[in-house]
């Protein structure tokens, strides 16, 4: 999460942004979870409990294997959930379709204010659900509550939306005719998240596609599962104060097997999809690019690579790779942003003045340390990082590398941690040629005042990237414009903008009011 690719295992393939996928890790008899303790007593605000259903569908289920979540930041046990079995899927897929049949009938409008309702709701948990993203994926605390406000603000531009969907009525050749263009929900729409936003991403979709009348079953990252189970009892909870039926908002937690079934399954009309290439099967994960040319105010370029790279330390879909700078300013930059990486906070996520937290998983950490080698041996030199910290849970130093060629292979290489390779080019259309090289287009930008180097960035010999940014960071979108790429990062969009389009199937529809019957095109059939 929507890229609308067409395989031959789904009749839609949405994609999203793209991150790993990680194998989660099994739980032993433990004596001791999180959840437990008096510091955590605030999950059960969102009706946690050591062991947790990881099936919604109107009634809350899991027969499946049992799972434990891990706090990345000292990998300890956080509180475990039972996955859903084949058989609860199916079960799951037969009620989001008959419950279908009632949110469709359902005005638009209407449909709006319950969206507006799950936005109230979740506002009221903001805090606490932010605490538990920060606790269960890793990411700083002002990003998890960030996050939930992506989801509150998406809602909130949703109930507007409600109100405006629609098709034009177009001119007629015919007299006495009318030509309308109507637009209807897909159905289902299946929804496929990952660890990296297990609330935003799942909150683009969720929102946009309830006000276009569809209803959703969501399954989230098998190392986010808490996640998944607390935004979905507020979101039920909405429903059931509205006597609608819960399965409009379906969830079944699981792994691969899941999410087969889902992208296979012909009664799923649309599946936004956000994972790995190796999941993906022909998607690309996404190559940041940024771009610092000779006249860039240097006072804006600093703190926005340093906040592109390490923010959520390195793991946003949006995150900057590759840090391309004109030979001019080359050094200088390269020793500001060095001596900031050396200032960054780094410490547990939810210390309300940390910037830098772990990574999600341990092999993530094993991923971080074969690419800086790689780089290494593809002649890359490490300026700053580079190393494992001597701590409890999966922290990594923020790392840069200088020196690579702009087609070395690990520099078109995604490994979805905090590593900046920096190039040093001459000219506008060697950083442009540089920029489009790779197969990967979700983000990109440029730093410049020249207005004409601007829009040649703009236009159609510039970036190729799907967000395409001036003197900004390439992280960090807005809700209200569309999110998505080119090439293998997708083709479709998501969140703002038309994006709703991608929820609905549009018809062109033509109206005889006349006692004529006259063809187009002036065509004779007598």
């Amino acid at each position: 999460m929507q890229r609308c690719f067409t395989l031959s295992v789904v009749r839609y393939w949405a994609l999203r942004k793209k991150v790993l996928t990680f194998n989660f890790q099994q739980s032993a008899a433990m004596s001791t979870l999180l959840i437990n303790e008096p510091k955590y007593a605030w999950l059960k605000e969102l009706g946690l409990s050591e062991d947790n259903d990881g099936v919604y569908n109107g009634t809350w289920g899991g027969k499946g294997e049992v799972i434990t979540s891990y706090c990345p930041a000292n990998n300890e046990p956080i509180a475990r959930v039972r996955q859903a079995t084949m058989a609860e899927y199916e079960e799951t897929v037969q009620k989001c379709r008959e419950a279908w049949k009632v949110w469709a009938d359902i005005p638009a409008p209407k449909r709006g204010e319950i969206v507006r309702q799950i936005g109230d709701a979740l506002r009221k948990k903001i805090k606490v659900l932010g605490s538990l993203v920060s606790l269960e994926m890793g990411k700083i605390y002002v990003e998890g509550v960030g996050e939930v406000q992506e989801y509150v603000d998406v809602c909130d531009y949703a109930v507007g939306l409600s109100r405006m969907i629609g098709g034009p009525v177009l001119p007629s050749e015919r007299p006495g005719h009318a030509l309308i263009e109507m637009w209807n929900p897909v159905g289902l729409v299946g929804i496929i998240t990952a660890f990296n936003f297990p609330v935003a991403v799942y909150g683009w979709n969720n929102a946009i596609a309830l006000i276009c009348g569809n209803v959703c079953l969501w399954k989230g990252a098998p190392t986010t599962p808490l996640t998944s189970v607390a935004v979905t009892k507020i979101v039920a909870e909405v429903l059931e104060q509205n006597n609608l039926p819960g399965a409009i908002c379906s969830m079944t937690c699981g792994g691969a097997d899941i999410g087969t079934a889902m992208s296979k399954d012909e009664r799923v009309d649309l599946v936004s999809f956000t994972g790995s290439t190796h999941v993906g099967k022909m998607v690309a994960m996404t190559v940041q690019e940024r771009f610092v040319f000779e006249d860039a105010d240097l006072s804006l370029v600093v703190p926005s690579a340093v906040f592109a790279s390490v923010g959520t330390a390195g793991q946003r879909c949006t995150t900057t790779r590759r840090l391309m700078l004109h030979e001019s300013v080359h050094d200088v930059v390269v020793e500001r942003v060095a001596k900031a990486y050396k200032q960054v906070r780094i410490g547990d996520p939810w210390d309300r003045n940390t910037l830098y937290g772990p990574l999600h998983t341990q092999q993530a950490v094993d991923q971080y340390l074969a690419a800086i080698n790689q780089a290494k041996q593809q002649g890359g030199t490490v300026v700053c990082g580079g190393k494992v910290m001597d701590r409890p849970g999966n922290y990594v130093e923020p790392t840069i590398i200088t020196g690579l060629p702009h087609d070395a292979p690990i520099v078109h290489t995604e490994t979805f941690v905090p590593i900046l390779y920096v190039l040093k080019f001459k000219t506008e259309e060697e950083a442009f040629a540089w920029n489009n090289e790779v197969k990967q287009g979700l983000s990109s930008s440029i730093f410049t005042k020249d207005m004409g180097r601007v829009f040649r960035w703009l236009g159609p010999k510039g970036s190729d990237c799907g967000i395409v940014n001036v003197n900004i960071p390439t992280s960090g979108a807005e809700i209200g414009g569309a999110f998505g790429g080119e090439k293998h990062t997708g083709g479709g969009r998501e969140s703002g903008s038309d994006s709703w389009k991608q929820y609905m199937r549009r018809s062109t529809c033509t109206i005889n009011y006349s006692k004529d019957l006259p063809l187009a095109q002036g065509i004779k059939f007598e």
